[in-house]
């Protein structure tokens, strides 16, 4: 090829390049989230496990009966946001008649700090669970001592979805959580997040008579 030939092409591929470049430094932002309702403004609420939950770090799964978490609607006109999630802190959640998944090992789940939960309108509609620094423990005593603390290094997002109902639900699938993990033999130390499953069904405890729900 020659030299005029190969520059020609080779000022082609900049300009090109140059092209794409600029495509994608004024590329359009993202669009802005849309706008949510929570209701009944003001109204206390009570998430209760539907089924089991489940933590699983490494080989090792905790899988607990009961928890139950509470909280408010935030009142008018906080209960609305134009462009954006609506959050309501809520009781850490408490956790009991668990097991695991390791023979002759028994689990205790304790919880502490400001946890919140929030909603943002769409399809589906999404729900972020706040759990804080360190605000979730799993500790095993038997066969194998250990220590999983969820959230170890700052506040972490739990993604899940949400569905209006009677009652409306709260649905965690297979969510990542932080965690570290500390003991001896058996336990998963190598482990640094944990997958959260788990269904609460969420009740309007001012009025049973209505339902909480998300709406733009």
């Amino acid at each position: 090829m020659s030299r005029t030939r190969t520059a020609l092409a080779l000022g082609m591929a900049a300009a090109a390049a140059l092209t794409v470049a600029s495509t994608t430094a004024h590329a359009a932002p993202l669009p802005l989230a849309g706008s949510t309702t929570v209701t009944p403004a003001g109204h206390a609420f009570k998430a209760s496990l539907s089924g089991k939950a489940t933590l699983k770090a490494g080989s090792v799964t905790v899988t607990c009966s009961v928890s139950v978490s509470t909280g408010s609607v935030p009142a008018a006109p906080g209960n609305h946001n134009t462009a954006g999630a609506v959050s309501s802190p809520i009781s850490p959640p408490t956790y009991s008649s668990c097991t695991s998944s390791m023979p002759g090992v028994t689990p205790t789940v304790t919880t502490s700090g400001a946890w919140s939960v929030s909603m943002q309108n769409g399809s589906p509609i999404t729900a972020t669970m706040t759990v804080p620094t360190g605000g979730l423990v799993v500790h095993t005593t038997g066969l194998a001592t250990c220590t999983v603390t969820a959230a170890p290094g700052g506040p972490a997002s739990v993604p899940g979805t949400w569905a209006n109902g009677a009652p409306s639900s709260l649905t965690f699938s297979g969510a990542t959580v932080p965690v570290t993990v500390t003991g001896g033999f058996g336990c998963p130390t190598s482990a640094t997040s944990s997958t959260f499953n788990a269904v609460y069904l969420v009740s309007d405890t001012t009025d049973p008579s209505q339902q909480i729900t998300v709406t733009p």
